[in-house]
C-alpha cells in the first residue's frame, strides 16, 4: 500500500507573533507540487482565519498576514479598530 497524500510545506516564513499583547499564529503552506502558498491566522482562542486567496511567494503571504494584523488583536478576530504589531 502507497501513501497517496501529497506532502504539506511549510514556509520558513511563517511564525508566531504578538499583537496587542496576544499571540498569533502565521502558518505558510502549499503542497509539494504546488507553487502558490497558501496563508492562514490563527487567533489567540484557536481559531483559524485562511485566505481563499493564494499566494506566489511565501514572502507575499506573511506580509499579508502582518498588514492584515495591523488592525489589532479585537479587531483582526471581529473586523474593526487599530493595534500594534510585534514580531516574537
Amino acid at each position: 500500500m502507497t501513501n497517496d497524500d501529497p506532502t504539506l510545506i511549510r514556509s520558513s516564513k511563517s511564525q508566531r507573533i504578538l499583537v496587542d499583547g496576544l499571540p498569533f499564529a502565521i502558518e505558510i503552506f502549499r503542497l509539494e507540487h504546488d507553487v502558490d502558498w497558501s496563508l492562514e491566522v490563527i487567533d489567540p482562542e484557536g481559531t483559524s482565519h485562511v485566505w481563499d486567496d493564494s499566494f506566489r511567494s511565501d514572502k507575499s503571504a506573511r506580509d499579508e498576514a502582518i498588514r492584515a494584523l495591523q488592525v489589532g488583536a479585537t479587531a483582526f478576530m471581529s473586523d474593526l479598530g487599530v493595534g500594534q504589531v510585534s514580531l516574537e
